[in-house]
C-alpha cells in the first residue's frame, strides 16, 4: 500500500508546512474574531454609557425647566409686589406733601400740633 491509497483521494498527505500555515491562518482568524468581538463589546458599553448620559441629561433638563418655571413665577410675583409698593409709596409721598403744603399755608396748624405735644408731655409728667 502506498500513501495515495491511504487518503482514498489519490493525493499525498499535506506536508507539515502546509498544516503549519493553515494553523497560523486559523489562529490569525481567531485573533481577528476575538478583536472584533472585543471592539463590539466596547462599542456596546459606550452606547449604553451614552444612553445613560442622555437619560441623565434629560432628567437634568426637566429639573432645570421646573426650576426655571418656578423662578419665573416668583419673579412675576416680586414684580407685582414691587409695583404695588411703589404705588403705595407714591401715594404716601403725595399725602405727606399735601400735609406739608397745607401746613405751610396755615401756620396755626403747626402751633396747634406743637401745643398738643406740650400737653401730652405734661400729662406724661403728671402721671
Amino acid at each position: 500500500m502506498s500513501d495515495r491509497s491511504a487518503n482514498n483521494v489519490g493525493h499525498a498527505e499535506p506536508s507539515y508546512s502546509e498544516v503549519d500555515v493553515a494553523t497560523r491562518r486559523l489562529m490569525a482568524a481567531l485573533d481577528a474574531l476575538e478583536s472584533a468581538v472585543e471592539r463590539r463589546r466596547e462599542a456596546d458599553r459606550d452606547e449604553n454609557e451614552l444612553a445613560s448620559r442622555i437619560q441623565a441629561l434629560g432628567a437634568d433638563r426637566s429639573r432645570l425647566a421646573d426650576e426655571l418655571d418656578g423662578s419665573l413665577v416668583k419673579s412675576r410675583r416680586l414684580e407685582r409686589a414691587n409695583r404695588e409698593i411703589a404705588d403705595r409709596l407714591d401715594a404716601a409721598i403725595g399725602t405727606i406733601r399735601a400735609v406739608l403744603d397745607a401746613g405751610e399755608e396755615s401756620p396755626g396748624l403747626e402751633s396747634a400740633l406743637a401745643e398738643e405735644d406740650v400737653e401730652d408731655e405734661q400729662d406724661s409728667e403728671d402721671s
